[in-house]
């Protein structure tokens, strides 16, 4: 790596979306942070050459919808996608992430991280290693133990599975993420075969923590964004050369000359 890529020190900016916000929406966020990180790598090789792009981590969550990985674009019948859509109760899009069909709905967490392998000194498989480890971690601060398997994904248990892991890689940067489930409905996922694996199952939060008193919709909303907080401090842990959290807004990013600039130096 370059003598930048060693001295550069970043923040981790996390957009937190409230309530719940349409897939195609947060794609489109995602897309324009995509696109500062891949214009950065156009610009001209300069003698002083400006630092990369810092990480941002978006949380939300979705209306309910189902999406279905790049290896799968295209071979899904009309019959499958309008059974997924089960009579418009559901979404269903194509992305070009890794995995399989996979849900995304209301009491899930969906965070994606947006950054540049080479400015963290990543490898792809590193890159996924860092969203198992941040999601292993955000779970056991709230007294669940999982774990990784030879499965894709985040476990509770050799058939239970909590989080699903999906990222796409272009140019070396990155996009999508993870999805971790916390109130979720899990009757949605009937619909498919998680991961390709019928005998495996998804779980949530809310089966896993037995003492989980909360109700209302208004303290679900606060719970799960209790939990992007964390998660974001836990990506933040596992990011090299990331020393701060720092919380950004919508209008920072769809204004994109407005995202904070990286500094030098932090602490």
């Amino acid at each position: 790596m370059g003598a930048l890529h060693d001295i550069t020190r970043f923040r981790l900016h996390h957009l937190h979306l409230p309530g719940l916000t349409p897939y195609l929406h947060a794609a489109d966020i995602q897309s324009r942070l995509v696109r500062t990180h891949r214009d950065h790598k156009d610009l001209p090789k300069a003698n002083e050459p400006t630092p990369p792009r810092g990480p941002t981590l978006i949380t939300f969550q979705t209306p309910p919808t189902y999406t279905c990985g790049r290896r799968e674009i295209g071979t899904l019948t009309p019959s499958q996608i309008a059974h997924l859509r089960n009579g418009g109760k559901a979404e269903f899009h194509e992305a070009l992430r890794g995995g399989q069909t996979t849900f995304h709905g209301p009491g899930q967490l969906t965070a994606y991280l947006i950054l540049s392998l080479n400015a963290h000194n990543l490898t792809p498989r590193s890159h996924v290693r860092l969203l198992e480890d941040s999601v292993i971690d955000t779970c056991s601060s709230f007294k669940i133990e999982s774990f990784r398997t030879h499965n894709p994904g985040v476990w509770v248990a050799e058939d239970r599975k909590i989080a699903s892991v999906g990222v796409q890689l272009k140019r070396y940067i990155s996009s999508h993420g993870i999805g971790l489930n916390i109130f979720v409905d899990l009757k949605w996922f009937d619909r498919i075969v998680a991961c390709g694996l019928p005998e495996k199952r998804a779980t949530s939060f809310e089966k896993e923590v037995v003492d989980m008193a909360v109700k209302d919709e208004e303290e679900r909303e606060r719970y799960i964004e209790k939990v992007a907080g964390v998660l974001a401090s836990k990506v933040q842990h596992h990011l090299p050369n990331v020393l701060v959290v720092e919380r950004i807004t919508e209008k920072d990013v769809t204004g994109l000359d407005h995202i904070p600039e990286q500094k030098e130096g932090l602490g």
